[in-house]
């Protein structure tokens, strides 16, 4: 029988080893899978790129990571956001490295990696310092820069709802970047806040399928952030 629950945060994040690529989902902080995060700050695996819209608030999960140096590279849109002092230090002291991609170039570069693509040119950066070490191209009179994909070894993520099979429904703006990054890592684990018997949900509504989730672990209530 497929079962793909977890009994807890701790085993869930278990084999995220030093270097991982991890890809954490969340449109500023609603949807940010903190319980997760804050189990890998326990986990002690360190040397990681995270890849995020965001660096995090305050001191838990992601920014938390930061603070305590074992972030050593961030692909984020805006790192400077709300309470988002301890990338700001890390930054400024040279303890942490990161690369700006704009919020829609981030999704397309996750979701090319989901559907197996090498790339795609886009207009996003032509001209820019952010184009610079890149292919450009000329198209029908508009330049374009060719982007690359982006995969995760682990994805981190929080939806609402979850059967046994891993299939997932999302709550509002914590859909932006979820479904993308459970198609782009290899291994995708979930926190929602219920779950739901096989067959219940709506197979309308589902916008993860389970074949991309490998882990779900079930949280009432979380530590919430944001419920935007």
């Amino acid at each position: 029988m497929i079962d793909k629950f977890f009994k807890s945060t701790a085993e869930a994040v278990a084999d995220i080893h030093d270097g991982a690529t991890v890809l954490v989902s969340g449109f500023g902080l609603s949807g940010q899978p903190v319980d997760l995060l804050d189990a890998l700050v326990d986990q002690g695996a360190r040397d990681l790129t995270v890849v995020c819209n965001n660096s995090g608030s305050h001191d838990k999960g992601l920014a938390r990571l930061i603070r305590m140096g074992r972030v050593r590279r961030l692909l984020a849109s805006y790192p400077r956001g709300a309470e988002a002092t301890a990338f700001e230090t890390a930054y400024a002291e040279g303890r942490i490295e990161y690369e700006c991609v704009p919020q829609g170039t981030l999704a397309e570069r996750l979701r090319a990696a989901g559907a197996g693509l090498g790339g795609f040119f886009t207009p996003t950066g032509y001209g820019t310092v952010l184009a610079e070490g890149k292919e450009t191209r000329v198209i029908d009179g508009v330049g374009y820069v060719f982007e690359t994909p982006l995969r995760g070894d682990f994805a981190l993520v929080k939806a609402l709802t979850a059967d046994r099979w891993g299939n997932l429904i999302y709550r509002k703006a914590g859909r932006n970047f979820g479904p993308l990054m459970c198609m782009a890592a290899k291994v995708s684990v979930v926190q929602v806040q219920e779950s739901a018997p096989l067959g219940e949900l709506d197979p309308e509504a589902i916008v993860t399928p389970g074949i991309f989730v490998k882990r779900v672990i079930e949280i009432a209530g979380g530590a919430v952030e944001d419920r935007t």
